[in-house]
């Protein structure tokens, strides 16, 4: 799966965010409603999100340093984890205490034709930019379901943009439900219910982020596909007749770093198996471009050894060959 940061899919959703956050606002104080109000924050606060994607993806193209030898690329996932914090602090806690006070408070709203306006703008909107992030995730996603692409995806800005858009479609429609409710019956409970409602899908959302940018930011493995075609790609069958063990870990998005213990015959050189690691290298970054940082140690393959079972110590998680030879 590509790791691409969806940039276009960003720029649209901030540029609709931001209008939508004024013309609700304006609404806001024209109406006094208070899901029109709890609207506009969680739009500036996406503003502020797809703000801070942007910055992420811009940090992480920094150049290695000593301190840091192997990149920034994880400044992409500590920006999506900043994201969701913010959905779920400022937009979502927000809104349900703006939904319990208009609740206890109840408050007829005036001049509906302008949050009726505003919410059918921001529909339209939202549409346009939810639109964007589906055709780009359908360029990276494959045959994966979206559910699966959400869970499996090592760039993290396009599933963000499209769970805060949906989050944005979904509570446009239940603030439109709310003010809806609460012009039919001259009740403005049902404007608070509405802001309620969505207070509690953004931390939903947010609660989800979180636990997807905090599996990328401990490290995950490369995805089944590229594991698979490093592995068939290692073994020459000459020199390297099999994989001992093998850990993959994604430096970022578009970083992988690939750690192998690869059995060779006793009776080859130290020039023989040099020349054949630097061949497994190349191979496994023809197969595999992301694979930047790639570490081959050559053992001699015992079946004793194998049967008696792996050091933990020496090998951690290893489990003997993993390709046969």
């Amino acid at each position: 799966m590509s790791a691409s940061g969806g940039t276009k899919a960003i720029v649209a959703a901030l540029g609709a965010n931001i209008a939508i956050a004024v013309a609700k606002f304006v609404a806001f104080l024209f109406s006094g409603s208070s899901s029109m109000l709890a609207e506009s924050v969680h739009s500036l606060a996406d503003s502020g999100n797809q703000g801070l994607l942007l910055l992420g993806g811009k940090k992480a193209k920094r150049e290695a340093t000593p301190q840091h030898p192997f990149g920034y690329g994880r400044e992409r996932y500590i920006y999506a984890f900043l994201v969701s914090i913010v959905l779920f602090s400022v937009g979502g806690m927000f809104a349900i205490y703006e939904g319990y006070e208009k609740i206890k408070h109840p408050h007829e709203i005036e001049a509906w034709y302008w949050p009726i306006g505003v919410l059918v703008f921001a529909i339209i909107a939202e549409s346009f930019s939810f639109r964007t992030a589906i055709k780009e995730s359908n360029e990276t996603r494959g045959n994966y379901s979206w559910t699966e692409f959400v869970r499996r995806a090592k760039a993290p800005e396009l599933p963000v943009v499209l769970l805060e858009d949906l989050g944005a479609l979904v509570g446009l429609v239940l603030a439109l439900i709310g003010v809806g409710l609460a012009l039919g019956t001259g009740n403005g409970v049902w404007d608070g219910i509405g802001t309620l409602c969505i207070g509690v899908l953004l931390i939903l959302i947010a609660l989800v982020l979180a636990a997807e940018t905090k599996s990328l930011l401990l490290g995950e493995a490369a995805g089944t596909e590229d594991v698979e075609k490093i592995k068939a790609v290692l073994v020459d069958g000459d020199v390297v007749t099999g994989i001992i063990h093998m850990r993959t870990l994604h430096l970022g998005p578009e970083e992988l770093l690939v750690a192998a213990k690869i059995a060779v015959k006793h009776d080859d050189t130290a020039s023989e198996v040099a020349d054949a690691i630097n061949a497994a290298e190349d191979r496994i970054r023809n197969a595999v471009p992301i694979a930047r940082v790639i570490y081959l140690e050559p053992d001699i393959y015992s079946e004793s050894a194998a049967a008696a079972g792996v050091n933990p110590a020496k090998a951690p998680g290893g489990a003997g060959p993993e390709t046969s030879h």
